[in-house]
């Protein structure tokens, strides 16, 4: 039987269409909308493509989007001191600074000076923390392991109880999707682990998974041996392996593989998620989500 595919483009427009009548909402009673900025450092193509997706995104949601776009060149004490600017800034609720930055800033020092309240990709150490407690401290989930938690529970697929196999232990993915699982309550619940490169026998480790979650970075790692029959497999990588001519455009577009052997998998599986369309425009939706959260709390209403 094959498997379920869980499409991440309809999981997405559904939850945009539920964040923007939330958006209308709150407009119609406190008169303000969320406020999300976007510093871009550079020119980087892939930078200026994902924050170009961010920014219509955020618009077509009735958002205030500010795109603040500066020189490569830009200090890293200007950079600081536009972090510090929008931090203090009440209509600012989501600060995004996008990565990689030029070599001569520290990443790490920027991401750290946003506001922890205003950090809507998670990622501050202080919103790590929360994620780890648990509970009612958790504010901003990371956006990738938010959205995969949101293909699970909206496929249908059980969680409480459930044995979860995470391979990776990335700080973007592999470890918060695990916290996130692991938590007490509704689309959680289950029971963890994670294997990575130093892991022996991964495959038995992956048989047993009744949710498999890879993030790997590895093309057709996951063979459909490793898959428990009726499992539900997400597929985090998105591993560029070629190029080939768009029959749309004519032009040269990459050729993109997962992690798992999708063509195999899905023969075994209960729920899969392609590559690409699956994971991927979960993203940019949860970190919307984050940004509309951010002035539910500072409103009360969350």
């Amino acid at each position: 039987m094959t498997a379920k595919i869980i499409k991440g483009t309809e999981v997405r427009d559904k939850i945009l269409e539920e964040i923007e009548a939330e958006v209308n909402e709150i407009k119609e009673k406190h008169g303000v909308v969320p406020g999300l900025v976007t510093i871009l450092v550079g020119e980087d193509p892939a930078s200026i493509s994902y924050v170009t997706a961010k920014i219509k995104t955020a618009q077509k949601l009735g958002f205030n989007e500010i795109q603040d776009s500066q020189q490569p060149d830009l200090s890293e004490a200007d950079l600081l001191g536009l972090v510090e600017k929008y931090n203090n800034d009440d209509s600012i609720n989501g600060i995004l600074v996008q990565l990689p930055l030029p070599k001569h800033i520290d990443d790490k020092k920027i991401l750290n000076a946003i506001d922890p309240d205003k950090d809507v990709d998670g990622f501050h150490p202080v919103n790590v923390g929360r994620l780890t407690i648990g509970g009612d401290e958790v504010k901003f989930p990371p956006c990738t392991p938010a959205g995969i938690q949101e293909l699970i529970v909206r496929s249908g697929v059980e969680t409480s109880g459930a044995e979860v196999v995470v391979v990776g232990r990335s700080n973007i993915v592999g470890k918060p999707i695990a916290n996130i699982m692991l938590q007490k309550g509704a689309g959680a619940n289950a029971t963890v682990t994670i294997v990575h490169t130093r892991t022996k026998d991964m495959a038995a480790h992956c048989k047993r998974a009744d949710i498999l979650v890879v993030a790997a970075g590895v093309p057709d790692l996951v063979k459909p041996e490793w898959i428990k029959p009726g499992a539900c497999v997400i597929d985090v990588g998105v591993n560029r392996v070629g190029e080939k001519i768009s029959e749309k455009t004519g032009k040269k577009i990459a050729i993109l593989k997962g992690d798992v052997d999708f063509e195999t998998a899905k023969e075994v599986a209960g729920y899969i998620t392609p590559v690409p369309g699956g994971v991927g425009p979960m993203t940019i939706t949860m970190l919307m989500k984050n940004t509309l959260k951010s002035l539910k709390f500072k409103l009360g209403i969350a």
